[in-house]
């Protein structure tokens, strides 16, 4: 075996991935399609066909206008792979031509030549360019990283976070009197009345 044996399954990929980018870029099977069609309208008005001793000519007097009729399609056929700008007029001509060939060229090569040009030729009248997709930016840009931090309200803390007291079950609420902070115990708060008071010592 050569050297250059293991590198020919990766040159027989990469000459495939050049043939499919090429193909995306051309109505290709439309021009396949037309360029199909021309040979059995070129082929039937010169044909033979022999059926045991028997041989059928099918040869017409509008033979030469068959051969015509052919090798525009294979010709318009080939100009919609190389020459993908005029595919509308390629197309339409197909079209044509195909209908033509049914008066002229045994039923347009016995219907298969003409539903081949028809086909081809309506598929590229509709085959469009693709537009290739827009850049979106990436996710975060102009963000810095980490968790996104709280912003207080303006004024300073929040109006009701009161810290809750180390020794006791619940928040202790303070006034102003003279100055000096005292705490307030509400354990004496009245159920009934709903009046706070202090414990008394005695």
């Amino acid at each position: 075996m050569s050297a250059e044996s293991p590198a020919a399954p990766g040159q027989f990929a990469r000459r495939r991935q050049q043939f499919r980018a090429w193909r995306g870029t051309r109505p290709f099977w439309a021009g396949l399609f037309v360029l199909i069609s021309g040979f059995p309208i070129m082929y039937f008005p010169y044909a033979h066909i022999k059926l045991g001793g028997l041989t059928v000519a099918m040869a017409t007097t509008a033979g030469a206008g068959s051969l015509i009729i052919g090798v525009l399609l294979v010709v318009l056929g080939a100009t919609l792979w190389f020459q993908k700008h005029v595919r509308t007029f390629a197309g339409v001509a197909a079209i044509l031509l195909g209908l033509v060939s049914l008066p002229v060229s045994n039923f347009g090569g016995f219907i298969v030549g003409f539903l081949f040009a028809l086909i081809g030729g309506a598929m590229a009248v509709a085959w469009a360019p693709g537009v290739p997709p827009e850049e979106q930016p990436a996710e975060g840009t102009g963000e810095t990283g980490g968790a996104p931090q709280e912003t207080a309200p303006e004024g300073g803390a929040p109006e009701y976070d009161t810290p809750a007291a180390p020794h006791s079950e619940g928040p202790v609420f303070t006034k102003e009197t003279g100055g000096v902070d005292e705490p307030n115990d509400l354990s004496g708060t009245s159920p009934g009345t709903g009046a706070y008071g202090r414990h008394s010592a005695g």
